[in-house]
């Protein structure tokens, strides 16, 4: 199992750069090319998610992205160190803006869970993360 870890600052710019990387390595574990584009869009998705909760919150943590090359499969995990609201509490008393901003949230994970089919979604009070996972093609199968 490869492993490739990516941080980078919470900062809207460095979204493009884990997007190119997130492609690129997921080619080479062989990730069919006409998901890629999936790959790229999702990973921007999350990652911008991950800069906002960030960005929003204050916190100076670097957003983390682990690319995981599996046996049979290809998983990116995008983890922020942003403080999720628990079940059962809506944000109430949280302060102005919290609305729109749950919505921007959940518009978001819809995306993403529209252009994955597996996806894992975890968060607490001490961060969150996105797990989405691709099949990969048997390298024999590459060559043909």
């Amino acid at each position: 199992m490869a492993t490739v870890e990516l941080r980078f600052s919470a900062l809207p710019e460095h979204v493009r750069t884990a997007r190119l990387v997130a492609a690129a390595v997921a080619r080479r574990a062989g990730v069919d090319e006409a998901v890629l584009d999936e790959v790229r869009l999702a990973v921007g998705e999350a990652c911008t998610r991950a800069v906002g909760l960030h960005q929003h919150g204050g916190i100076s943590a670097p957003v983390k992205v682990l690319l995981i090359e599996e046996e049979k499969q290809f998983s990116i995990e995008v983890g922020d160190k942003a403080p999720h609201a628990t079940p059962g509490r809506n944000g109430s008393g949280d302060g102005p803006g919290t609305d729109v901003e749950t919505e921007e949230d959940e518009m978001g994970l819809a995306v993403i869970s529209g252009l994955v089919d597996d996806v894992e979604v975890s968060a607490g009070q001490h961060g969150g993360s996105i797990r989405m996972r691709w099949p990969t093609v048997p390298p024999a199968t590459l060559l043909a």
